[in-house]
């Protein structure tokens, strides 16, 4: 299955860049994405729930960026396998300057879908995956217009240059020896006690050579949805108004029994 489109989000081309090869960005922004772990140079393990129509579930997969051009493009290769299904797609992403401003994101995509989610028909996983695409792009434009977007690093040449710290000498920190006259006597320093011959030394294992710990793996989560206190309170209504409704209903057929009686 073949996937083509474009997007335009009111940023910079390399602000866009940054944000989509970001994994703290993508697990807030990619719909469905709970977890991502980086398990190696723009390389992570991913859990995402995805699904089409009534076939939904968890799928646990790998993502993998190659050919990466900053901030022009890069290829971005996905593929996953749970309940639904089994998915495995390379997706080729460029950026350029959009005339009216911001930038103009255009992705090709191919895509292979297998198991259950593969017997539903191709036009409807098709119509799926673009709303997931404009979904997306839509709440990357959102989190940079708030400007929750990636922070940069400081370049070398415009890092504050820190003060030069004056050591002093140690010949500044020499004191003149007294004389053996003035200077009182000097006890010997007691003999240190051996530790008896039973005790066995502390074993420290050390690694082999050339081999070094397993570094600790950087993992994001999907932050919780918060909810808008307005709409809570419009929930919050329409639930006490339907309750009461239903209290009502039953008292009048309540009363209806009691009057055939």
């Amino acid at each position: 299955m073949k996937l083509t489109g474009s997007a335009t989000i009111a940023h910079p081309v390399r602000n866009v860049f940054d944000a989509l090869t970001d994994p703290a960005m993508l697990v807030r922004t990619l719909p469905g994405c709970q977890r991502l772990e980086q398990v190696g140079p723009d390389a992570y393990e991913a859990t995402m729930s995805a699904g089409v129509g009534s076939i939904k579930g968890l799928f646990d997969g790998d993502v993998t960026l190659t050919d990466i051009t900053a901030p022009d493009s890069f290829t971005l290769h996905a593929s996953g396998a749970g309940v639904p299904g089994t998915v495995d797609a390379v997706a080729h992403v460029r950026l350029v300057p959009n005339p009216g401003g911001g930038t103009m994101v255009h992705y090709a995509a191919d895509a292979a879908v297998g198991g259950v989610i593969g017997g539903v028909g191709q036009r409807m996983i098709a119509g799926v995956a673009r709303r997931t695409a404009d979904d997306f792009f839509a709440a990357v434009d959102r989190e940079l217009t708030a400007g929750n977007g990636p922070d940069r690093e400081v370049e070398p040449s415009r890092a504050p240059a820190m003060a030069a710290t004056t050591v002093p000498s140690l010949a500044a920190l020499r004191v003149g020896r007294p004389s053996s006259a003035a200077s009182p006597a000097v006890r010997p320093a007691a003999p240190t006690p051996k530790a008896p011959e039973s005790a066995e030394a502390p074993t420290v294992e050390v690694p082999p050579s050339g081999v070094q710990p397993d570094p600790v793996r950087t993992v994001w989560t999907r932050p919780p949805a918060q909810r808008d206190p307005a709409q809570q309170r419009i929930r919050e209504l329409v639930f006490a108004a339907s309750f009461g409704a239903g209290i009502a209903l039953l008292g009048v057929f309540i009363g209806a029994i009691v009057a055939h009686w």
